[in-house]
């Protein structure tokens, strides 16, 4: 042990040869400056184009613009545009030392461009490190990335959040494989069902740039078809991204990519993928080595190189919209790059929004659709349950379940599985005539009217005032109903009806993926249907109620579109398919569901959303916070000539320990909204006011109250 100490205390004589060999070679290599994230003092800079442009990673408004720094030489060859950087901000001019600017916290961000010279007159500062030489970051993708910021008022740097994802340095030191020279044409399959089906594949095969709105018919087909349609793309030589709304939808697709190109043709981004593989399958895009992009929305900004497809499977879900700033919609994101790039549109879904049908109304796409006899032959039968059923029907006052959908479903557990919808938890209703079941809106402004205490006059949702004198412009009527919500023990319910058969739920909790071509009972909250093999032999639409008085503008589209998503997953009439929806059924999305005419339901609510100045026509923000502050925010905004406020109205308060939905206010707090709308043509210069005066109140400080804006909100009442 001493003679060992001893020859440490003795320094590098007695050390071994080994051990010089090593101190040399770390002593030779030290030698070679290399880059720190530090201050570059008195380093040479780059001889040519020695200033860097950068985004910094400051997510903030008044700091939504690029900043200039020195390029040292020794960081010339890898500080090229596109790479991750990290600079020192936040120094001031009295920190100047030989003419450069030091000091400040390291913050990373993204290198833009390079310049011969500066346009700001004072000393800049010298990048700090070039964090790694890919090049991450197209023009393409910027451009993309500022059109989204401006369209939804917010910063560049929160929408790269969205579209980079973070770095890995082990999947950049992975090779991304070799392309692959492109398929040979599919086959068009099920597509000649529809009406011009075959004619857009072929489009898409030849390099064109079509653009539809697809309503796809019942039944599992539309992953294949979809998939076709990638494929279609890829015989051009040119790419495709598709955004598909969960993760259930993305495993069909990407299973019916394999069975059609094989492996390696494709990538699928999803979030739920670990960060190493989503970073190694975004790398593998950016590089050109797969063409083909499917995923959910955390693939919207896919850098799909030669686009020449973008497509989204049921743009009306929830899972479209972002929860984080400055929460772009996926469907939107994709129609600014068919812009941007010129490249062909699909949108497609078994049911059809209101923007969809706007896309259409214009001439900006085409619809794709199958003849009536086609649909006939693919949609179940679909049977109706009323209030006036429900009042003579002793087994549905006694056990919630009309005789009717109680036969619908002993009928169909002796073909095969029954599905059993029912609204999740959280719908609360707003008013509606108690004879017509028209919902109740204001005078003024067409908002919802919510009831307030008893014999308290009823209250607009939007714009606050108060309605004392209503009656039902469609009939007359001035009685109002709200509808109550008892769906908790459905399971429990159908399950003593039907003791001899297995009980299987799909919620929240535990979502179903499959479920095997046996009886049984399947109870699923909307949007967590699982497959049937087969196809179910019946499916129960429960509570209608519960989804047509949603507080929403969107309720009876959304309630249409849940019913169509679990009633295409049942057998076709000619199998013996049934579906019962207990709702009335005299209301407008009841009869678009028996016809099954989803497309003449959107065209209809299109129309009169444009006599109401409802949105999609309109363009409308949501800016809520404290009652002063949103006054305060409204005031200094200045918005356009021909922008009108609607409110503010008293948010309900969220409840401690509660889930709290995206926009409300934090527990405890009593915070208001506004609404304010646009006419067409103008939304862009609304989301520059509301940016500009957002800017503002960051600028002044830490003392200002918090103050939210959202574009286009999807809950507005």
């Amino acid at each position: 042990m001493s003679s060992e100490n001893g020859r440490m205390d003795g320094g590098a004589e007695g050390a071994p040869p080994e051990q010089l060999a090593l101190i040399r070679e770390s002593v030779r290599k030290a030698e070679v400056p290399r880059a720190k994230p530090r201050t570059w003092r008195g380093a040479a800079l780059a001889k040519e184009l020695p200033v860097a442009r950068v985004l910094v990673d400051k997510g903030v408004l008044h700091l939504d613009r690029y900043f200039d720094y020195a390029v040292p030489e020794e960081l010339d060859a890898d500080a090229q545009p596109g790479v991750r950087v990290r600079v020192r901000f936040g120094a001031g001019r009295h920190r100047v030392r030989d003419g450069r600017r030091e000091g400040g916290g390291l913050i990373d961000g993204f290198l833009v461009e390079r310049l011969a010279e500066s346009d700001y007159s004072g000393p800049l500062a010298a990048l700090a490190q070039v964090v790694s030489p890919e090049r991450v970051l197209s023009e393409e993708l910027l451009g993309l990335s500022r059109a989204v910021a401006d369209r939804y008022a917010g910063s560049l740097a929160d929408v790269l959040q969205l579209a980079v994802p973070p770095r890995s340095a082990r999947a950049e030191q992975r090779p991304s494989p070799e392309p692959l020279p492109p398929p040979a044409m599919p086959e068009a399959a099920s597509w000649v069902r529809y009406e011009r089906g075959a004619g857009f594949l072929e489009s898409l095969a030849s390099g064109g740039a079509p653009r539809a709105v697809w309503n796809a018919l019942p039944g599992s087909e539309w992953s294949d078809e979809l998939a076709r349609a990638v494929a279609a793309t890829l015989v051009s030589g040119r790419g495709a991204l598709a955004v598909l709304p969960d993760g259930r939808a993305v495993a069909r697709v990407d299973a019916a990519l394999t069975a059609l190109l094989g492996e390696g043709r494709h990538a699928v981004l999803t979030a739920d993928a670990g960060p190493e593989k989503r970073y190694r399958e975004w790398l593998a895009v950016r590089r050109g080595a797969v063409r083909a992009v499917i995923g959910t929305r955390a693939a919207m900004f896919a850098p799909v190189q030669d686009l020449g497809l973008v497509a989204i499977w049921d743009d009306g879900d929830d899972s479209h919209s972002e929860q984080h700033a400055p929460q772009p919609h996926a469907r939107e994101v994709l129609l600014l790059r068919a812009a941007l790039d010129k490249c062909g549109f699909l949108l497609g879904s078994w049911s059809c929004t209101v923007e969809a049908a706007q896309l259409v109304e214009t001439g900006w796409a085409r619809p794709l659709v199958a003849g009536r006899e086609q649909v006939r032959g693919a949609a179940p039968l679909v049977r109706t349950v009323g209030d006036g059923d429900l009042a003579r029907d002793e087994a549905a006052r006694a056990a919630r379940l009309p005789t009717l959908a109680w036969q619908a479903a002993r009928e169909g557990l002796r073909q095969g599985p029954v599905l059993v919808q029912v609204p999740r938890r959280g719908y609360v209703p707003r008013m509606a005539c108690a004879n017509c079941r028209a919902p109740a809106r204001c005078r003024h402004c067409a908002g919802p009217l919510e009831g307030q205490e008893a014999g308290a006059a009823l209250r607009c949702g939007w714009c606050g005032r108060d309605e004392s004198g209503w009656h039902c412009p469609e009939c007359g009527g001035f009685r109002l109903r709200a509808q109550v919500v008892g769906a908790r023990r459905t399971a429990e319910e159908l399950g003593r009806a039907f003791p001899a058969v297995p009980v299987r739920t799909s919620g929240r909790e535990h979502v179903l993926d499959t479920v095997p071509d046996a009886p049984a009972l399947i109870v699923s909250t909307p949007g967590a249907e699982p497959v049937a093999e087969g196809g179910y032999a019946a499916a129960l639409l429960l509570d209608g109620w519960a989804m047509l008085n949603r507080p929403d503008l969107r309720a009876g589209e959304d309630a249409l579109r849940r019913w169509i998503a679990a009633a295409a997953l049942v057998r076709p009439q000619g199998a013996g398919g049934t579906v019962v929806v207990v709702a009335e059924p005299t209301l407008r999305p009841v009869q678009a569901l028996v016809r099954w005419d989803p497309v003449g339901h959107a065209v209809r609510e299109l129309a009169e959303r444009a006599e109401l100045g409802f949105p999609p026509v309109s363009r409308m923000a949501a800016v809520s916070g404290d009652g002063e502050a949103v006054a305060e925010f409204l005031r200094a905004a200045e918005l356009p000539r021909e922008a009108e406020v609607l409110g503010p109205v008293p948010l309900p308060v969220t409840t401690a320990g509660r889930p709290r939905r995206t926009g409300a206010p934090p527990p405890g707090e009593h915070w208001e909204r506004a609404l304010v709308r646009v006419p067409p043509g103008r939304g862009a210069a609304l989301a520059s006011a509301l940016k500009a005066a957002q800017a503002a109140r960051m600028a002044r400080g830490a003392g200002e109250a918090l103050v939210r804006v959202r574009i286009d909100p999807p809950d507005i009442g």
